[in-house]
This record gives C-alpha cells, sequence and structure tokens, in this order.
C-alpha cells in the first residue's frame, strides 16, 4: 500500500529524477553531481524518501560504482548531520577503523589512542555496536569489555583529549551522527558495502584547535587515492591510508607493506614497510583469534562470518589489557607497528625505528596502561 506523504512529495520527485539516472544498469547509468548527491543522501538522513527509494539510491551507486563528486557528496550531507566538537589540545590523531569490525584476526587498534596519547598524541576512534556486512568485534565491543568509556557524548569525548591523566577517547556514532546511526537496518537488508561504508569513517566528529590528522586503513587497491581525496574535501590536514589487516590501521606483521600519506597542501605519497624496520620478527601477520573463535563461513571481506562476536570483543580486551601490562606477542607488536606509523606520520621521530622504541617504552612502563585505566 502507497504512503502518498512519501510517494507524491517534492523529495520523493528529486530522489525519482536521481534513481532514474544512476540505476539504468552498467551500460545506462549516469552520474550525478557532487550537489546531487549530496542532496540524495539528504534525503535518505532526514527520512524524507521511503525505504525503497533509500535503498535503490544507495544500492545503485554501489553496482554503477561512485564517482569522486558523488562520494563527496553522500560525504558533505554526512558532515551536516555530524555533531562536532573541537577538543583542547592544538592536534588531534583521528583512528578510523572499518566500522564493521574485525572477523579473523584480534584487533589490537582499539588500544591504540592510549598508546599513541601515552607518546604525547592526543588520538580519537570512533565506531558503531555492530555493523555489516562483516559483523565483526568492533572498537566498541573490545573497548566496552576492557572497561573504557563508550557512551560519551562528544563534547565529553573532545574534554578527554586534554585531560593530561587521558589523552585519548572513543565516540560512537549513535552519539554523533544519530541520524546516520539509524540506518542501520537498512544498511544490514543491502547486504552489500553501500558508499556509506566508505565516507563514514571521515565524519570527524573531533577536531583540534589547529590541526586533525585522519588515520584510516585499506585492502583494494583502489582505496587510497579516495581516502585521500575525502580526506581532503573533509578538512583533515594530513592523512595515513594503511594497508591492514582486514582494511584497518595495523600492517602485516610479517610481510612489506605500503601506506600513503599527504600532509597540509602536499602531493599523495607512498612507502613500502617491513617488519625489520620495526625492529619485529613475527610468523604470523595479526593476533590470531583463540582456537574455538575461529569464524566460519566465506573468506570474502564482504561476506559475514558466523561467529561469536562478543566473545572475540571479550578475547581482544583481555589480550590489550595484557598488552598495556608489557607482554610480549603479537598484540604488543601490532601496536608498536600501528603506533610508529602514526608517530613518523606526526614527525615525531625521523625513522619508524625510533618510532617503534618509543612505543615500547609506553607500554614498558605502564604510562599507556595508566591512560587506559584513567578512562
Amino acid at each position: 500500500m502507497s504512503n502518498p506523504a512519501v510517494s507524491a512529495s517534492p523529495d520523493s520527485d528529486l530522489m525519482r529524477s536521481i534513481i532514474r539516472r544512476i540505476a539504468t544498469g552498467p551500460e545506462l547509468s549516469k552520474d550525478i553531481s557532487r550537489d546531487e548527491a549530496r542532496a540524495g543522501m539528504s534525503l535518505v538522513l532526514e527520512g524524507k524518501v521511503g525505504p525503497v527509494q533509500a535503498g535503490v539510491f544507495l544500492i545503485a551507486l554501489r553496482m554503477k560504482r561512485e564517482t569522486d563528486d558523488e562520494n563527496r557528496g553522500v560525504l558533505d550531507a554526512i558532515r551536516e548531520v555530524t555533531r562536532t566538537a573541537t577538543a583542547p589540545v592544538d592536534e588531534v590523531v583521528d583512528i578510523a577503523d572499518p566500522y564493521d569490525g574485525y572477523n579473523r584476526t584480534l584487533p589490537a587498534s582499539p588500544f591504540l589512542p592510549a598508546v599513541l596519547a601515552a607518546c604525547g598524541v592526543p588520538a580519537v576512534s570512533h565506531g558503531v555496536e555492530r555493523m555489516g556486512p562483516k559483523y565483526g568485534a568492533t572498537h566498541r565491543q573490545v573497548l566496552r569489555a576492557a572497561g573504557a568509556a563508550v557512551d560519551l557524548s562528544v563534547a565529553d569525548a573532545a574534554a578527554r583529549l586534554g585531560d593530561p591523566a587521558l589523552g585519548w577517547a572513543y565516540v560512537d556514532q549513535k552519539d554523533f551522527c544519530p541520524k546516520l546511526h539509524l540506518l542501520g537496518e537498512l544498511r544490514s537488508l543491502i547486504v552489500k558495502r553501500p558508499v556509506v561504508t566508505t565516507v563514514e569513517v571521515l565524519a570527524g566528529p573531533i577536531r583540534g584547535r589547529r590541526k586533525t590528522h585522519l588515520v584510516t586503513g585499506f585492502v583494494h587497491k583502489a582505496y587510497p587515492r579516495i581516502y585521500a581525496l575525502l580526506a581532503r574535501a573533509a578538512g583533515f590536514d594530513s592523512g595515513l591510508i594503511v594497508r591492514g589487516i582486514e582494511g584497518g590501521v595495523v600492517p602485516s606483521l610479517r610481510q612489506t607493506g605500503t601506506f600513503f600519506y599527504y600532509h597540509d597542501q602536499s602531493d599523495d605519497q607512498s612507502r613500502d614497510i617491513t617488519p625489520a624496520e620495526f625492529g619485529i620478527e613475527q610468523s604470523v601477520r595479526a593476533a590470531p583469534i583463540p582456537e574455538g573463535l575461529i569464524a566460519s563461513g566465506e573468506e570474502a571481506d564482504d561476506v559475514a562470518a558466523v561467529f561469536d562476536a562478543m566473545a572475540v570483543a571479550q578475547a581482544a580486551a583481555e589480550a590489550g589489557m595484557e598488552t598495556l601490562a608489557g607482554k610480549a606477542g603479537a598484540m604488543r607488536d601490532a601496536l608498536v607497528c600501528a603506533g610508529a606509523v602514526c608517530l613518523w606520520h606526526r614527525k615525531r621521530f625521523d625513522t619508524l625505528k625510533e618510532a617503534a622504541d618509543a612505543v615500547r617504552c609506553v607500554l614498558d612502563d605502564g604510562s599507556a596502561l595508566s591512560r587506559f585505566e584513567h578512562s
């Protein structure tokens, strides 16, 4: 049964016009402008079109492949409804890990902001409780299991970055962008990764007084350019885009890796890295999930694995806390690698080895643990 309030309105007519162009097949679909993409996404976020039109809009963009202008337009719409706050510090590092979490390895990155804070670099991470298509262990799940605050307002999270005993925080999408968070059910029905999955990590809810630096990860080779483009559009003063485990910010512990970066108005640059540069020799690429908790299902990264995300989050929390207390192992090496790359990118050290040693120091002397426990 149709809903006249939705089906016969200027908003619905606008969306119908957009869908006619972007959803006409692989050969006939047409691109839309940045302004049209922003307008279409705004209609979705404001609930001014029904779920069918909203779903077709997102699916059609995905199937025809989004253009740069379409990506930027969708990001513009999300940023317009994002609650933001400026932290009482000059510079902030924004850790933007995949919101759908980890289902093949134990994530170390939820503990990275506390480690960076102990190294004198205020940092924030963000995410959601649960998101497809992977439905893996998320930052929120791991941090909650470890006893950290995960329900802070944007203002409270920003204030914590200026606390000398803390210097880091986590902020959830339901707090900084509730209208986007409400699309979770629709995104689950879509199954495939819509454009929102690409751009939501660049919302940037917490900014520094002078500069804000994005750190994110990728798997597929097309994404470094896209993330750098979007980071600039979102006003990040620098971007660090790491080829990381499961698309996150932690590079492989046993293979040569790559990261891409820019500073201020510089061109995009890239650098290859090896574990040896961090003083690391590992037989695993990341901290493994304990036996009995290993995900089952397809290996493709866009297919949800059936496993107990909460149990994996609990295991990651326990391993992370042990690592902050000085325990050696793959979790520690993951934090050393990711932390060192961030510190090098922030120009705190000339070499990755020096930066890695600085991370080891805050893990060994208990200062990273103190920052975490104070939360």
